[in-house]
């Protein structure tokens, strides 16, 4: 199927927002502005047409998994039902986070190899370009080996070092419940304490670990990040292993040691929205606005990944273009997946639609992924597109 999109705004690599006519073919976009023979016609007049969104660190999956503490849904159904949650808040791309712990429950070894089988068997009924980000806890030492030969298996898209084990036993020495830790784990507050101090006896083992898997990740060329850096220090630390994207840094010291050594920054899209982080950390409208922060993903609300960059644009923290390829094109770039990420010839034709009447409420109208329309939000645009027996110039 050939299609062409005619009458919408397109957003060139050059930032140049123009009305011209793009036509995909083949999973490809074969022409920008010029007419070319086409099966189908998309008239999207009125609407921004918009390179499709790469999530790079996305977690909201874990609430089909688990949407209520301790039940838990199968796995082929659940991640079905987050595919059409990416597709329907244009995300093209995701890298879902699937975390590695020593913790039992929803981010154990085993719920992790579990889920890689589930998006083996189920990758190609997929319409989203679903990968795996693997959040490789430290102290998950009794898996090290399994998370090397996924690696070398080629069943890991992205590497993260996440360490929690401290701040965690921060958390219960204030006085803190476990909330949600608890919950996942299906532990008492007793023994998921007992368990953190077990695995906290062999942090001396964790230097030559992480050396090990960043070799792993090295020779398979991964993206390597880091998570929740706590210091200009510790930034320094991951970065000489190999880690050039730095995940939600706590800090604005920590945030400009990673830019001034050339890594890439990733913060929430959520945290945008909100003004400020969760965690009451870094600002990631103050990182953007600062030039700290060149990427944003969906964290744990994937809505936030097209609202976000609208906000910010509304706001005058940077001008929209720029706003855009924090969701496009830097994490196409972090994740070396140059064949996307822009609307230019030969890019792979991943593309949203958006009804940008209310910039201050961006209404996703269709998704476009590998050329393909996947996601058509309202009756009325499927009303625009039509059908020609033959081709048309």
């Amino acid at each position: 199927m050939r299609i062409a999109i005619d009458g919408a705004r397109v957003l060139l690599p050059d930032g140049e927002i123009a009305e011209v006519t793009i036509t995909l073919a083949e999973g490809l976009i074969i022409g920008v502005g010029h007419a070319i023979a086409a099966t189908h016609r998309l008239h999207a007049r009125g609407l921004l047409l918009l390179p499709g969104i790469v999530d790079l660190h996305g977690d909201a999956f874990e609430k089909q998994l688990m949407p209520r503490s301790s039940v838990y849904m199968p796995d082929e159904i659940a991640l079905q039902a987050v595919d059409r949650q990416l597709l329907a808040n244009g995300i093209t791309t995701a890298f879902h986070a699937l975390s590695v712990s020593w913790e039992p429950g929803l981010r154990s070894r085993e719920t992790t190899r579990r889920l890689l089988d589930a998006l083996d068997a189920l990758r190609v009924d997929l319409d989203c370009d679903t990968r795996v980000h693997l959040r490789y806890e430290a102290l998950a030492l009794d898996a090290l080996e399994d998370v090397i030969d996924w690696i070398e298996g080629g069943r890991v898209d992205l590497l993260a070092f996440n360490d929690h084990a401290e701040i965690l036993t921060q958390h219960f020495e204030q006085g803190g419940s476990g909330g949600s830790v608890l919950a996942r784990s299906g532990l008492t507050a007793a023994r998921y304490r007992a368990l953190l101090n077990e695995v906290e006896r062999r942090r001396d083992e964790l230097p030559s670990a992480l050396s090990r898997l960043a070799a792993a990740a090295g020779e398979r060329a991964l993206p390597l990040a880091s998570h929740d850096d706590g210091s200009p220090e510790q930034r320094r630390h991951y970065r000489a292993l190999g880690c050039r994207l730095c995940e939600f840094p706590v800090d604005v010291a920590t945030a400009e040691t990673a830019a001034a050594g050339g890594d890439r920054v990733l913060l929430g899209a959520p945290n945008v929205l909100r003004g400020e982080s969760h965690a009451r950390r870094l600002s990631a409208r103050q990182a953007v606005g600062d030039r700290l922060c060149s990427i944003l993903a969906s964290d744990y609300f994937y809505p936030a990944m097209v609202a976000a960059p609208f906000r910010l644009a509304a706001e005058r923290v940077i001008d929209f273009a720029s706003a855009w390829r924090l969701v496009s094109a830097n994490p196409a770039a972090a994740a070396a997946l140059d064949d996307r990420g822009e609307i230019a010839v030969g890019k792979r034709a991943d593309l949203v639609l958006i009804d940008d009447r209310r910039p201050e409420l961006p209404r996703l109208a269709a998704t476009i992924a590998a050329g393909r329309i996947v996601h058509l939000a309202e009756a009325a645009l499927a009303a625009r597109l039509e059908h020609f027996p033959g081709s048309e110039r």
